[in-house]
């Protein structure tokens, strides 16, 4: 079986967890969150612990158990805790600016970029150059923060464009004199 999948999720007090057929729904402070399993996995909640379990002989469904295993785990950890990506925007003139559910971001093109945030996400920016976005789902998260990379990713040569914070960027060297 899989490694990932045989330990158990442990539940931490204040979050609830309810499990009917193969939907799960885990509510905590923060909100709730609700995922459909495959109908090979099998969940469990036995003393304050979920445990996930498969048929461990085919290797595809032992795949499967360690991901919904870890799917579970990140919806009880977004419930209690919440999860937070920062991305940062380098380049000369470049910069952003939040309003509502709404991002701004001025990076090098002839107009503003508007990118509207779904509704789990919230958004601020700090400094015009820093855009914090945190969100109970890890998931959507994300793919959020990867869309707002996409709109102008870092390139290797000046390394301007939006990149998150810790990401390394290699950098290439530039033409170098005339070749005669």
């Amino acid at each position: 079986m899989s490694r990932i999948g045989k330990m158990p999720i442990e539940i931490p007090a204040g979050v609830k967890v309810e499990i009917k057929g193969q939907d799960i729904t885990v509510t905590g402070k923060k909100g709730n969150l609700s995922r459909t399993v495959r109908p090979e996995i099998e969940i469990k909640l036995e003393d304050g612990k979920v445990l996930v379990s498969g048929d461990n002989t085919d290797k595809k469904i032992n795949a499967f158990t360690g991901l919904t295993r870890s799917l579970i785990n990140n919806m009880v950890v977004g419930v209690v805790d919440g999860f937070k990506k920062v991305l940062v925007i380098e380049g000369v003139g470049y910069r952003a600016s939040a309003s509502g559910k709404k991002l701004s971001l001025s990076v090098g093109y002839s107009n503003p970029v508007e990118f509207n945030l779904p509704d789990s996400v919230t958004g601020s920016v700090d400094n015009n150059t820093t855009i914090v976005l945190e969100s109970i789902d890890k998931e959507i998260l994300g793919m959020t923060a990867a869309q707002i990379r996409a709109i102008r990713k870092p390139e290797p040569y000046k390394g301007k464009g939006i990149r998150y914070e810790g990401e390394y960027i290699q950098r290439k060297a530039g033409k170098t004199g005339a070749a005669v």
